[in-house]
C-alpha cells in the first residue's frame, strides 16, 4: 500500500493546508526546498553525520529482561531514544529542519513546545549553528517543565510564555503561527511534530523514520526476524510515526497509545479517537480533534505535558481509518505506575509520555506467549518529569 501523501499533502482525506493567504507562498517555498533535499546525497550525508556524531545515533535497542520476566509473556525491547543528545527523539527532526533552514537562508528560528523537549532540541541546534531562537510555550507547561525552560534559556533561546486558552501546546502553536505570518521573510518555523500544514507532517515523519529503520536492523540482529508488536505513545505523533513508518508494509502489529487522562469525559483526556474526537481542522491540517458539542476545541488533560494536544497528525488519522494501526489509551494512573515499574525493574526513568507506551506494553505482554517479542519506543527520559511525578505520587 502507498503511504505517501498526494501533491496537496493529503493522506487519504486527512492533511492538506488550511492557512492564511500570507502563508501559502512560504509553504510553497518550504515544500520546494524540502523536495529538493529529500534525495540529495550531500544533504542526507550531512544529516546522518550529525545524527551519528552529534546526536549519538544509532540509539540502542535494549532487551528489558527484568521487566519482561516480571510481567511474564512476551519479551520487551526498548528503543532507547532517551539516550539521544538532549534526552528525546525530538533532536532527530530538529537536525534535519535546521539544515533545511540554513539552506533556505533563514537566520531566525521559531518553535513551539509542550513538554519542553522540542524547545530544548530547537535551542540546541540553533546554538550549534549560531541562529536566533524564539520558543513559544504555554505558561502552564512552563510551570510543569521549569527545568526545560531554564535549559532553553541557557542555550541562548528566548522563551515566550503564552497565557491564553489552556496555556499549553495548542496555544503555543497559535502564537508561533502568528509570529511566522508576521516575519515570513526572515523566519523559519521549526515545527516539532507530525502535524500542521503540508509539508510538515511528511518532513517530520521522514526525519524521525531513522528510529524505525534502526529498530528494524537491530531486531533482526537480536532475533533474526521482525517483531510481533510495536508500541509507541501518540501526542502529535512524531515518535510513533518515526518507529512505525518503516514497518507499515510488513506483517507487524502496531499500537499507538494516547493520553487517557483522568476519565473518559471530554476535557479530562487527550485521546482523539475516544469520546469527543471527530474530524475537523486545527492549526493548518484536517484530522481528528477533540471538540465540544458546539464544535469548539475542547480542553484537554494529561499528566504528561507532551501528550495533551487536542488534535493528532493527519497520517495517524489515515492509518486509524484504514485499520493499519490500533489506537488505544492509557490513563494518568497507569502511566505513573509504568513510570515507577520501569524505574524499579530496569534502572531507566522514562518520560511521562513514554510511560503511556510502557503502560500498554505492560498490559498486553502477559497475554502473549514467550516466543513473542515487542519493541516499545522509549521516546524520552524522565528527568524533566521528576517534579510532576513527585507531586502526583505525593497526592
Amino acid at each position: 500500500m502507498n503511504y505517501e501523501p498526494d501533491e496537496q499533502g493529503y493522506f487519504g482525506e486527512y492533511g492538506g493546508r488550511f492557512v492564511p493567504e500570507t502563508l501559502v507562498a512560504p509553504l510553497d517555498e518550504l515544500t520546494a526546498a524540502y523536495y529538493g533535499v529529500r534525495d540529495d546525497g550531500a544533504f542526507q550525508a550531512e544529516f546522518h553525520d550529525l545524527l551519528k556524531n552529534y546526536v549519538g545515533r544509532p540509539s540502542p535497542l535494549y532487551y528489558a529482561k527484568r521487566l519482561s520476566e516480571t510481567l511474564g509473556g512476551a519479551k520487551i525491547y526498548l528503543k532507547r531514544e532517551d539516550l539521544n543528545h538532549t534526552g528525546a527523539h525530538k533532536i532527530n527532526n530538529c537536525i534535519g529542519q535546521i539544515l533545511l533552514a540554513r539552506k533556505m537562508g533563514k537566520k531566525r528560528i521559531i518553535a513551539e513546545t509542550g513538554a519542553g523537549q522540542h524547545g530544548v532540541a530547537t535551542a540546541t541546534v540553533c546554538a550549534l549553528f549560531g541562529l536566533e531562537c524564539v520558543v513559544y510555550m504555554g505558561t502552564e507547561d512552563m510551570r510543569r517543565q521549569e527545568v526545560n525552560v531554564f535549559r532553553m534559556r541557557l542555550l541562548g533561546a528566548e522563551v515566550r510564555g503564552v497565557d491564553s486558552g489552556s496555556r499549553t501546546l495548542k496555544d503555543a502553536i497559535n502564537e508561533a503561527l502568528r509570529d511566522w505570518v508576521t516575519n515570513v521573510e526572515t523566519t523559519y518555523y521549526l515545527l516539532g511534530s507530525a502535524l500542521g500544514p503540508h509539508p510538515y507532517p511528511l518532513m517530520v515523519r521522514d526525519f524521525q523514520s531513522v528510529i524505525g529503520r534502526e529498530a528494524r536492523e537491530q531486531i533482526l540482529e537480536h532475533e533474526d526476524r521482525l517483531p510481533d508488536v510495536l508500541v509507541a505513545c501518540v501526542g502529535g505523533g512524531s515518535n510513533s510515526i518515526g518507529l512505525f513508518h518503516p514497518f507499515l508494509n510488513d506483517d507487524v502489529r502496531m499500537i499507538g497509545v494516547e493520553a487517557g487522562g483522568r476519565s473518559n469525559s471530554i476535557g479530562e483526556h487527550a485521546a482523539r479517537f475516544m469520546d469527543g474526537g471527530n474530524v475537523g481542522v486545527l492549526q493548518g491540517t484536517k484530522s481528528y480533534l477533540l471538540q465540544d458539542n458546539d464544535g469548539q476545541i475542547a480542553m484537554t488533560h494529561s499528566v504528561s505535558a507532551g501528550l495533551d494536544y487536542a488534535s493528532i497528525g493527519p497520517e495517524h488519522a489515515f492509518l486509524h481509518d484504514t485499520g493499519r494501526i490500533e489506537y488505544v489509551s492509557a490513563n494518568d494512573d497507569e502511566a505513573l505506575a509504568a513510570f515507577e515499574t520501569l524505574s524499579e525493574t530496569e534502572g531507566i526513568i522514562p518520560a511521562l509520555e513514554s510511560s503511556h507506551a510502557i503502560a500498554h506494553a505492560m498490559k498486553i505482554a502477559p497475554t502473549l506467549s514467550r516466543d513473542h517479542f515487542m519493541i516499545v519506543n522509549l521516546s524520552g527520559r524522565g528527568d524533566k518529569d521528576i517534579n510532576t511525578v513527585r507531586e502526583e505520587l505525593g497526592n
